[in-house]
């Protein structure tokens, strides 16, 4: 490992089955039953206990698929306004401690906490605390991994859970990525994991063995970044202040829709829907993309990008109406999206980097 770099202490915290354990909390009769957020029968799996995944039942499953896998399944319809209710009360535990948090979802997030409000030396200690007030608080459990960087606080986070922690030392960095299945590196997904197998590739130490010209030509790009973190180098800051790109709205239907009339009037309510979400975040956008999945899950998007931004549910629901017509197919459509990019929030980027400039001048003191 590079200790020319400067060590941090990163906690990665994750809830444990997040949607579920709230609804678990919420409703007692769940408690230890097998469960699924999501719609039973035309939508997807949002989140599984458990209890459903000894079945093998997974977020992102299709509703029919997780159902024959688990019989006995309850499926359980989401509440985002009540998650992120809560993740509000688990983002304000975070700041007690650093204003360094960047949170990944409503559901997990990295903090620094090199220097922290606290005085405190231990992050394995912090973690420790933040994991036991997020229990007396919500009643939910939460993992965490603690070590010199956001790499290998996200593997860490996973090892013990649930209601776990995993501190990676740093002189026990190089010999646990070593030993580290390739598969468990963060970032590296199922194809790319059975073309490191195909190559012999099977833990950190087989990777360690490839040099930086072999896994680029490889891997392409992502070739350096397997080349730098098995070798404990990941110098990706936490960053406070994540600019959001897009906003989307999208809907998957009980029953194929193939009539005009119908596609017209889920447009105009899934409109009316993003317009909504726009005003109350103060949102502007000039780039509206339309997202069709048809019965066979082919997939066809299409954008349109103003010069001015959109201002109201007529201009979205014009405009969609127009990619509407530029679609490829005319066969029964399974869901229907609506998204808005090139936002007003990435105007303010500057300001975000300006925040940053006094912690990155601290670190270099």
């Amino acid at each position: 490992m590079d200790f020319s770099l400067p060590l941090r202490k990163i906690i990665h915290v994750d809830m444990d089955a997040f949607y579920a354990s709230v609804e678990q909390h919420d409703n007692p009769t769940l408690k230890g039953k097998p469960i699924a957020v999501g719609g039973q029968h035309r939508g997807v799996v949002a989140a599984a206990s458990y209890e459903a995944r000894k079945y093998g039942v997974r977020s992102a499953m299709p509703s029919k698929t997780a159902k024959e896998r688990c019989p006995d399944l309850i499926f359980v319809p989401p509440r985002f306004a009540r998650y992120k209710e809560i993740s509000k009360k688990i983002r304000e535990i975070f700041y007690e401690y650093t204003d360094l948090v960047e949170p990944l979802s409503l559901d997990e997030a990295y903090l620094d906490v090199t220097e922290n409000k606290k005085g405190m030396e231990s992050a394995n200690l912090i973690a420790r605390e933040i994991r036991q007030k997020i229990f007396e608080e919500t009643g939910l459990t939460a993992s965490a991994g603690i070590s010199v960087n956001k790499f290998l606080a996200k593997v860490a986070s996973d090892i013990n859970k649930p209601n776990g922690q995993k501190t990676i030392h740093p002189d026990k960095v190089e010999s646990f990525l070593e030993e580290l299945p390739v598969e468990k590196f963060y970032g590296v997904g199922k194809v790319t994991a059975n073309k490191m197998f195909s190559l012999g590739i099977y833990k950190g130490k087989d990777l360690k063995k490839r040099s930086l010209e072999d896994l680029v030509r490889l891997f392409g790009k992502s070739g350096k970044h397997y080349y730098n973190v098995v070798r404990g180098i990941h110098t990706s800051e936490v960053k406070p202040h994540r600019i959001q790109k897009s906003v989307a709205v999208e809907r998957t239907f009980f029953e194929d829709l193939f009539d005009e009339q119908q596609i017209n009037e889920k447009l105009e309510s899934l409109s009316q829907e993003l317009h909504q979400r726009l005003q109350k975040n103060n949102i502007l956008g000039r780039t509206l993309t339309l997202k069709i999945k048809y019965k066979d899950f082919s997939l066809f998007t299409r954008s349109i990008t103003r010069e001015d931004y959109f201002t109201s549910p007529e201009q979205f629901f014009n405009t969609g109406k127009k990619l509407w017509e530029l679609r490829p197919y005319d066969k029964a459509v399974r869901l229907l999206g609506l998204s808005l990019s090139h936002l007003n929030t990435e105007e303010k980027k500057q300001i975000s980097v300006q925040l940053k400039i006094p912690f990155e001048e601290f670190e270099n003191q």
